[in-house]
């Protein structure tokens, strides 16, 4: 199911994915928080664990008491910084000069546990697919936190960035947990196509894609554009997300790069 949004983002906290209605399956609210300069949001709740992770700008974040100043100058090229909290902790954000933009993602978790700041440094960037299918599936990919750190947790959350002209999200690929996936493409005017089960969507900016069990969700850019996408997983109780089913067929493309055509020398 796919989600555009091609106006930009309006000042404070918008849903793009709400926990009811048609997308009451995903088992997690999704938004976007802008903020002007010297703008400030309050954000609790009794019963949901929330993620708040910085997409651009400057702000200080203030959670149990503890304040910390956090700056990223655009999503593409610098890690990410991260706030995981459980239920009942409040989270108050103020915004720096320039302001400040947020991706927040909440869902219910009954579970107590410590909050959490992750770093730029906790979440560098890994370069994976280098040295198999013929380099056509290179990309970077952000894990900011999953079961290794943070077990407690009902969410997984990470980001990854498309090479122009490549592939991501490959082998097809499928698990049983709902995923959310958000799109941001350099320049703005990109954009890139999936594969959701049996639906083929055009990507662009800003636009949302949610992927339900079971379905296959690989992704391409297009040429001469780089596509950040956040994505976040919601583990399902007594099965939390590991490893994902690659699509039998495919999974041969992960082999000796010989067996993959290419065009004879003339």
């Amino acid at each position: 199911m796919q989600i555009p949004h091609k106006a930009p983002f309006s000042r404070g906290y918008t849903v793009l994915s709400p926990r009811s209605g048609v997308t009451a399956d995903m088992l997690m609210e999704f938004g976007v928080l802008v903020l002007l300069a010297g703008d400030t949001y309050e954000d609790s709740s009794p019963a949901d664990e929330r993620t708040w992770l910085l997409s651009r700008g400057t702000a200080a974040i203030t959670w149990n008491g503890e304040t910390k100043q956090i700056s990223r100058p655009d999503l593409f090229d610098y890690s990410p910084w991260c706030l995981s909290v459980p239920a009942g902790c409040g989270v108050s954000i103020t915004a720096g000069d320039g302001g400040a933009e947020f991706y927040r993602t909440s869902t219910d978790n009954p579970k107590r546990f410590l909050p959490k700041l992750y770093t730029p440094e906790e979440c560098r960037s890994e370069f994976r697919g280098a040295g198999t299918m013929r380099e056509t599936s290179t990309r970077i990919v952000r894990t900011i936190f999953d079961d290794t750190n943070r077990p407690e947790s009902n969410l997984v959350i990470g980001e990854v960035i498309g090479v122009p002209g490549k592939w991501s999200s490959y082998p097809p690929h499928h698990h049983p947990q709902p995923e959310i996936y958000h799109y941001r493409f350099l320049p703005e005017q990109g954009f890139g196509l999936t594969a959701i089960g049996d639906n083929a969507y055009i990507i662009r900016d800003k636009d949302t894609i949610l992927i339900r069990d079971g379905e296959d969700h690989p992704q391409v850019t297009a040429p001469g554009y780089a596509m950040w996408y956040l994505w976040v997983i919601r583990h399902l109780d007594g099965n939390h997300y590991g490893t994902p089913d690659f699509t039998e067929q495919h999974k041969w493309v992960t082999g000796p790069e010989d067996a993959i055509w290419q065009p004879k020398e003339k």
